[in-house]
């Protein structure tokens, strides 16, 4: 699949004259899009809702987009319910799934009235002390063992912190039924970031059963079935994307198959994609402001690994564009490198590009999510801008670059003039 950018040099240009690079920069037009497909994907269920993780892009304006598309959001801790709430969403809108939940957190998503999904057994005794039982609550499953898909070990539930046992949650759900819990939801995440049509209806397949065997053992009504996320994006021009309308048609297939027999086919299907919904709408917009050769090939450019920590930390592939120069060949082979003291600060490394020079911008794809929203001050480097490329062609400064001001708000100085009269 040919990677292309969605901006112009031209456009690049006159961005970077209004904000300074680096800046994480989001195009509407494909997150609308994106969005719409999505829920066509998933019409079939009546009760279909998608939950934006939140973590994955926590923007204000990003969250105010999905929530105009019909996205609920999906939330982990207190500060993304809190902008959730900011933005408007309000009770079974949002899920509340956490793990090693403080109190406040618990205490903060019921007056919300958020579904809380719970991510331990213990974690229902220790919520009891914070907060009511609700009508609708949810529980987090891992099987354990190995996820496989056509004999393709996809991940390793077993080495997951995450969900309860089978038999757990058999007893979370009696728990909650004797606390007065009416309607039962069930949640899990098996792999991370997929790129195979087969995954959401394997895991569904897993779910929906389990689904069936809870209801016969408990008497629970179980109102809806969260695939959660996983569903990726092809980072690398080679992969082939997922296609989500054939995705929602093989979740479709196995409702059918499993829970339409049993009785059961007025459960919802909730999903909480984060890395679909937005990564190939983002990317992160950098010049060359350096060139370094010695026993390699150094580009340098003014973002580095504060702005996007993944291929330093995970050694992720994130393709490269070179605005003005994309059919240009590709026959220099470059580390492409930001200015952290650390050996991992590279965006690439003996990446075959074009050739750079000073002043090129570079176009660094699929940084929707999992971008700005990982990034740091390491080094004191502050966070950049984001900007929102709009439908009609102008831009949006949706969050401002950070200052020094920022950096040292935190800090008390006042014991530094004690002395000072």
């Amino acid at each position: 699949m040919e990677k292309k950018p969605f901006v112009t040099l031209e456009q690049a240009q006159a961005l970077a004259e209004a904000y300074p690079t680096p800046f994480h920069l989001y195009d509407e037009k494909g997150i609308r899009e994106n969005a719409r497909k999505v829920r066509e994907a998933f019409a079939w269920n009546p009760g279909f809702k998608e939950y934006f993780a939140v973590k994955a892009t926590p923007t204000p304006r990003l969250l105010q987009i999905l929530k105009e598309e019909g996205f609920g959001v999906d939330c982990s801790s207190y500060t993304e319910l809190l902008m959730s709430k900011a933005v408007g969403q309000a009770g079974h809108d949002i899920m509340f799934s956490s793990n090693v939940t403080p109190p406040e957190d618990f205490k903060l998503a019921a007056e919300l009235g958020a579904i809380i999904n719970f991510d331990d057994l213990t974690h229902i005794d220790f919520y009891e002390t914070v907060a009511p039982f609700q009508e609708t609550m949810s529980c987090r499953f891992n099987p354990g063992g190995d996820f496989k898909i056509n004999n393709e070990i996809m991940d390793t539930p077993a080495d997951a912190k995450y969900g309860m046992t089978r038999a757990q949650m058999t007893e979370a759900f009696r728990k909650l039924k004797s606390k007065g819990v009416k309607h039962f939801g069930i949640h899990a995440f098996l792999a991370s970031n997929t790129v195979a049509n087969e995954y959401y209806p394997a895991l569904a397949r897993i779910l929906f059963q389990t689904a069936v065997d809870l209801q016969k053992e408990t008497g629970v009504h179980i109102a809806f079935i969260n695939l959660s996320g996983g569903v990726g994006v092809p980072y690398r021009p080679e992969q082939q994307p997922n296609d989500i309308l054939a995705i929602g048609e093989g979740v479709h297939k196995a409702f059918d198959d499993i829970l339409v027999p049993a009785g059961m086919g007025d459960v919802a299907i909730f999903t909480e994609m984060g890395r679909f919904i937005l990564a190939p709408y983002g990317c992160l917009i950098t010049k060359c402001i350096h060139q370094k050769h010695t026993y390699k090939e150094y580009i340098g450019c003014d973002a580095c690994a504060a702005n996007l920590m993944r291929p330093a930390m995970y050694g992720a592939y994130h393709h490269i564009t070179v605005l003005g120069k994309e059919h240009a060949p590709c026959d220099h082979k470059y580390d492409v490198t930001g200015g952290l003291c650390e050996n991992n600060d590279k965006f690439a490394i003996d990446r075959m590009l074009p050739e750079i020079n000073i002043g090129d911008y570079l176009f660094i794809h699929d940084t929707g999510a999992h971008g700005f929203s990982m990034g740091y001050n390491y080094n004191g480097k502050l966070r950049s801008a984001e900007v929102l490329l709009r439908e009609d062609g102008s831009s949006e400064l949706i969050r401002r670059a950070e200052t020094p001001q920022d950096y040292f708000a935190t800090f008390d100085f006042t014991h530094l003039f004690d002395d000072i009269k």
